[in-house]
């Protein structure tokens, strides 16, 4: 991370993440307000608090003006965001991946062996696929898969969450998102069992995303109906969307197209309502 913003980011999420013993830079007030406003663009602002409330005592920690209340219990369990992943359901967009995955799901429910923490796991896998594809690199997921590891990685069946991953054809973008948790949240290649190789473009992604997803949130739609009743194209976001799709290509190609094209209907059919 070469920005100063960026470095005080990370060591704030992984202080408030995983308690990890960090020192902050000093920054003005301006620079702790753009980190602020990143925290919320990544949905990440109770790690932030977290590690701002637990390094209290560092001479560089900022005036919380720009910051909500700051509590000793601002971060969610990692089971209240198991119950809010497997409420969401997250799919795969890819019509013959999405009945694959079915089907495992169905012969897992079937399964006296199998334990509900390594479903629970594919879930947060494929949900942070979802939201690589469709938004960028999502911090949060990536901190929650990583809380989960070291939470529950005991009860999961590694054995089982490799196949299934082959047989979704997601090895390697879970592998991105292991590289992640190795290269900006200093987690140990073991404790990622899943993890074949080390992307070594992890890092510029998660840069890239960080630096997108404002322009992305500022200008989110992608056809709306002018007065006249013709269709304007917002071909600024269409271009960028594209962009994203094409980086993801190498990790994923079959998904990584069907997302991209759910995504133009979606927003297709929503001009017709």
């Amino acid at each position: 991370m070469s920005s100063i913003i960026n470095r005080n980011f990370f060591r704030l999420l992984r202080n408030g993440a995983f308690s990890t013993q960090e020192k902050l830079e000093p920054m003005s007030a301006f620079k702790w307000q753009r980190l602020s406003q990143i925290a919320e663009m990544q949905n990440v602002e109770p790690f932030i608090e977290q590690g701002l409330y637990n390094l209290s005592s560092d001479p560089a920690r900022p005036a919380l003006s720009n910051f909500p209340p700051i509590t000793s219990s601002a971060v969610p369990t990692i089971d209240d965001y198991v119950r809010e992943i497997e409420e969401e359901e997250p799919e795969l967009s890819n019509i013959l991946l999405k009945w694959q995955m079915k089907r495992i799901h169905r012969r897992e429910e079937n399964n006296p062996e199998s334990t509900p923490e390594t479903w629970q796991l594919m879930l947060i896998i494929v949900n942070n696929v979802n939201q690589t594809l469709t938004k960028g690199i999502s911090l949060r997921g990536i901190i929650e898969l990583g809380r989960f590891l070291r939470t529950k990685g005991q009860l999961v069946d590694f054995v089982q969450i490799e196949n299934w991953l082959q047989r979704l054809y997601i090895m390697r973008m879970t592998s991105l998102q292991g590289s992640i948790l190795v290269n900006l949240f200093n987690f140990a290649d073991d404790e990622i069992p899943f993890m074949h190789q080390q992307e070594k473009a992890a890092v510029r992604l998660v840069e890239r995303s960080l630096t997108h997803t404002a322009a992305d949130t500022a200008e989110n739609w992608h056809f709306r109906m002018r007065t006249n009743g013709m269709v304007q194209n917002n071909s600024k976001v269409l271009r960028r969307n594209l962009r994203r799709s094409f980086k993801y290509l190498r990790y994923n190609p079959i998904e990584t197209t069907s997302n991209f094209m759910a995504n133009f209907a979606k927003t297709l059919a929503e001009i017709e309502e």
